[in-house]
């Protein structure tokens, strides 16, 4: 990401004295391995550990050495000076071969010079606290490190740079003249009404409205590229389960026997469509039995489909929904998405369809030979509510949260005429619901709780 001054500091900022040093690469050998170093004065720590005066911004060739000037490895010096840097603090990257032992050996000098250790995340804080990051940009920074899909990297890359912040900020600019003219219309209680009509308020409530749905819309595509949808393969024993896993993955990930029960734990595959993860939980079949290994199998089944987004449950075509399936489908949760599968066509000479049920979507496959399959991943995709679109931006739960509660408090608003103190109320609500996304308004235990599953050096 490109470096860029800070903007408006945030009103706690990062401790000016403190230097902070962690290995910013991941574990392991490698070609390279980088220490990074954040704070104030760091022109002393690289005389000390090279001798050499850092140049900014010009990578330089230097000797890192240990107090007693042994040589502990030569690599590349990095400097960034304040405030053109990631953090907006002096920032010093140490650039040495990748390997574990001499990554620690330049970190314990690190610390022995002054600097302490970096909590997980705490170069990125620092980052948002200094005000070259907002939130839900620093939020994007881990959610690029940890995108499963190319979709997702795009998507986290587009809140990264800031386009899901300018539409936040984008609404909060609105509601806030919306609200400046609320304000003013209560000087005048005789021509309050009157006064919002000529100014069109109400025009422009629905239209923060409109951008606000469309706002939700794309976060709500997000928030699935980065978590994706929990499937689970249910049904009784020897319907084809672990075929379809294979035939899903495109790969022999579950045994496939004749023998009913061969599944008895839970076999799991991601893989995408269309950009969104899928997890597929391939599970033991559901049934009564007596062997005690089989019976914690089968627990353990519905404990999956407890947390699933959907369950597909796997049906003999030849035989069709019985007495057993039906039990099965009165015991799903309400709340869960299912699809029922007829698979087998292939043996049971029928052609692969969609259809709807009175329990809900049918769908019938042979998973031996892949027909029908493009038909379930569809139906999948539907009830993800996916739609192709290039400008989605990476968003959490916590964001879709906000902009729901944003969503009902301007609804409210109106609601409120013509008592224009609580109009004026709920559009404050509103546009704390939205801040609390960028972090203009944001509490330390959820800075502690975002920050804190960040990965140590970032």
């Amino acid at each position: 990401m490109a470096e860029k001054p800070p903007t408006t500091p945030r009103p706690d900022p990062a401790p000016r004295l403190e230097t902070i040093a962690a290995v910013a690469t991941a574990p392991g050998r490698g070609g390279i391995g980088v220490i990074r170093l954040s704070g104030h004065g760091l022109q002393a720590f690289a005389r000390a550990l090279s001798g050499k005066q850092a140049q900014p911004r010009l990578a330089t060739l230097a000797d890192f050495r240990a107090a007693d000037a042994s040589l502990i490895d030569t690599g590349l010096l990095l400097y960034f000076p304040a405030p053109y840097s990631f953090t907006g603090e002096d920032v010093l990257e140490l650039q040495a071969h990748g390997g574990t032992v001499v990554l620690q050996m330049l970190l314990a000098r690190c610390l022995d010079l002054g600097a302490r250790l970096a909590e997980p995340g705490e170069f990125t804080r620092r980052a948002y606290l200094n005000g070259k990051l907002d939130l839900a940009q620093a939020e994007a920074v881990v959610d690029l490190i940890d995108a499963s899909t190319a979709a997702a990297a795009r998507s986290a890359v587009r809140s990264l740079q800031g386009e899901f912040s300018k539409e936040i900020n984008a609404l909060l600019e609105q509601l806030t003249e919306l609200r400046a003219l609320v304000e003013a219309s209560l000087d005048f209680p005789d021509e309050d009404i009157d006064f919002l009509e000529a100014a069109d308020a109400f025009g422009r409530l629905e239209c923060v409205q409109e951008r606000l749905a469309k706002v939700f819309a794309r976060a709500e595509q997000g928030r699935l590229l980065q978590g994706g949808l929990h499937v689970v393969l249910a049904g009784q024993p020897n319907v084809g389960k672990s075929s379809l896993l294979n035939c899903l993955a495109g790969d022999e990930l579950a045994i496939v026997t004749p023998v009913a029960g061969t599944t008895r734990d839970a076999v799991r595959s991601t893989l995408q469509i269309e950009g969104i993860p899928l997890h597929i939980i391939d599970t033991a079949g559901l049934r009564v039995t007596e062997d005690e290994i089989e019976k914690i199998g089968i627990a353990r089944t519905w404990h999956e489909i407890d947390r699933a987004d959907v369950v597909l449950l796997l049906v003999d075509a030849r035989s069709g929904v019985g007495d057993a399936e039906r039990s099965i489908l009165a015991q799903l949760p309400a709340r869960l998405a299912r699809i029922t599968v007829y698979n087998k066509i292939d043996l049971a000479g029928r052609t692969a369809e969609r259809h709807d049920e009175t329990d809900g979507l049918a769908i019938s496959l042979s998973a031996k030979s892949g027909e029908g399959l493009e038909l379930l991943r569809q139906a999948l995709l539907q009830i993800a509510g996916w739609h192709p679109a290039e400008n989605v931006f990476i968003a959490r739960e916590r964001h879709l949260r906000a902009l729901t509660d944003s969503r009902q408090h301007i609804a409210l608003a109106r609601s409120q005429l013509p008592q224009l103190e609580l109009f004026a109320e709920e559009l404050r609500l509103a546009q704390l619901a939205l801040s609390s996304i960028t972090g203009e308004f944001s509490a330390d235990d959820l800075l502690g709780e975002i920050f804190g599953r960040f990965c140590i050096g970032k």
